[in-house]
């Protein structure tokens, strides 16, 4: 069975709005509506329907249709990561203690922590069930590397996990060094190569390409680490509704990310122990000033600004990983995924909107920038490299206040923008 790819279109959002209805679709009709279904089941499809970006297994149908698969065939196993995706979320979020997941409170809030952890459980036993449907599809052997290749990504996630809760029971505080390498296992692995390996695996790609597939994804799981930091701090992550967590949920839950190490690192004494006690408050205790209180300080400190340099480099790097690639529609969407790291979701919630206002022309595009009051500023996109010539889906798109962010855009695409018209 084979019908159109679902990268056809080369273009990121057309790709990213099927593969999440093929995803769900298939997601929710393996879970099942029997009894025990209030106690079990209802509880299993709470997650799922509450949407979310579907982000990794999309991940794995876009390199299985890169190398040459067909997403029907790989459909299964991004069910299964899926199912293990929620299977963490439940898990992580009574772990950390956290109030909400997809904008509604969690589910140990709203069933208590046994049922919601037998939920989680079960999901990751069907995340095996699913797998094994493989056999029939392609032999033994092939079924029994994919399942060997997703417990790489569960242990990696797992011991990824370990540092990540274990430095809040431990009251210890990280290195910069400690930390990269725990978001390199928690989610370079398990949000990067695990599902670009697993696509390309399914696809029979050879074992080089196999590695540098799984670098690009890595990087790219990395960058979204970082950018999350960054969105839990933001003024409305709370609101988003792609978001969904809390604001400031991150210090409640006394995580260490690279923007408290950074304020740790450049804080005086006084406010580096202030910020080291309100890290280690259990999370009912934390207060809302104290949040308000991080991050100021972040935004004095520029730390904030140290979490978008490095989404900045990663999405260089993350261009070099893809230039070691074979070029297809495919890719085409991969270099957009690379441009999401720093752009389109990290500034969709702020206070610029970007709208495409011209057709594709050779070198450049034209783009209307607009403030809340409506104002507009013509900005002109010229030297668009041959190599990066991708079609910029960024309608909807919002940036920060500051003219100097526009820099961001032009980093990301290797093209330099130029304002030629009017002042504020």
């Amino acid at each position: 069975m084979s019908g159109p790819k679902l990268t056809e279109s080369g273009n990121l959002e057309e790709f990213l709005k099927r593969a999440s209805t093929e995803i769900e679709r298939a997601t929710l009709e393996v879970l099942p509506s029997k009894e025990p279904y209030k106690e079990r089941y209802s509880i299993q499809k709470d997650y799922p329907l509450r949407g979310g970006k579907r982000f990794r297994p999309a991940l794995l149908l876009l390199c299985a249709e890169w190398f040459g698969a067909s997403y029907e065939d790989a459909l299964p196993s991004a069910v299964a990561l899926e199912l293990f995706h929620n299977f963490a979320l439940i898990h992580d979020d009574i772990e950390d203690s956290s109030l909400f997941r997809r904008g509604k409170p969690t589910l140990h809030h709203l069933h208590g922590i046994p049922l919601a952890i037998n939920a989680g459980d079960s999901l990751f036993g069907m995340v095996y069930e699913i797998l094994l449907t493989n056999r029939a599809r392609f032999g033994d052997q092939k079924a029994l590397d994919i399942i060997g290749l997703f417990n790489q990504v569960f242990r990696a996630t797992f011991e990824g996990q370990a540092y990540d809760i274990g430095w809040v029971a431990n009251n210890y505080f990280p290195s910069r060094e400690e930390y990269f390498e725990m978001i390199r296992r928690k989610t370079g692995v398990y949000s990067g190569r695990g599902p670009c390996q697993l696509g390309a695996l399914i696809a029979d790609a050879p074992p080089e390409i196999l590695e540098k597939v799984g670098d690009f994804g890595e990087a790219l799981g990395i960058g979204f680490q970082i950018k999350d930091d960054l969105l839990n701090l933001e003024e409305d992550a709370g609101e988003s509704k792609q978001y969904g967590k809390e604001r400031g949920g991150d210090i409640r839950e006394g995580k260490r990310t690279l923007i408290t190490i950074h304020m740790l690192e450049n804080l005086n004494s006084k406010d580096s122990e202030k910020l080291k006690a309100i890290l280690l408050k259990p999370a009912g205790e934390t207060l809302d000033d104290d949040v308000e209180w991080v991050i100021e300080k972040a935004n004095e400190k520029n730390s904030l600004n140290l979490a978008r340099e490095e989404c900045l480099k990663t999405a260089e790097i993350i261009q070099r990983k893809l230039g070691k690639l074979v070029n297809n529609p495919a890719k085409k969407i991969a270099v957009e995924k690379r441009a999401m790291v720093v752009v389109k979701e990290y500034y969709e919630k702020k206070n610029w909107k970007v709208s495409d206002v011209s057709n594709k022309r050779n070198l450049g595009f034209d783009y209307v920038i607009k403030n809340k009051k409506g104002n507009k500023k013509m900005v002109e996109v010229k030297g668009l490299q041959k190599r990066n010539s991708i079609n910029l889906t960024l309608n909807e798109v919002n940036f920060a206040q500051e003219n100097s962010d526009l820099g961001i855009l032009a980093i990301v695409y290797d093209i330099q923008l130029e304002q030629i018209s009017g002042q504020w």
